[in-house]
């Protein structure tokens, strides 16, 4: 189940919104009714992003150790040329 908090929460109520948070669930905090921030374990956000910081170190060393450069607009033609096709 989501769990939304006012902001307000972070300070008045830290250790309950830790305790949900530690049980890996993230906490959706609001201001003045609007989604302001979430609050995430170390745990879980790594889960989110260790992939994607592991391909940027797969496309750093492959641009490393290829001299093939393209510009924007080709490396974008070729991508609107795979779409298209399918």
């Amino acid at each position: 189940m989501i769990k939304i908090r006012p902001v307000s929460d972070l300070r008045n109520k830290f250790t309950e919104i830790e305790s949900v948070v530690r049980e890996g669930d993230p906490v959706y905090l609001t201001k003045n009714g609007y989604g302001t921030m979430v609050v995430l374990s170390l745990e879980s956000y790594s889960k989110l992003t260790d992939s994607v910081e592991f391909a940027l170190d797969q496309t750093d060393y492959i641009a490393e150790n290829d001299s093939k450069r393209m510009s924007h607009d080709e490396v974008f033609d070729g991508i609107r040329e795979k779409l298209n096709a399918k």
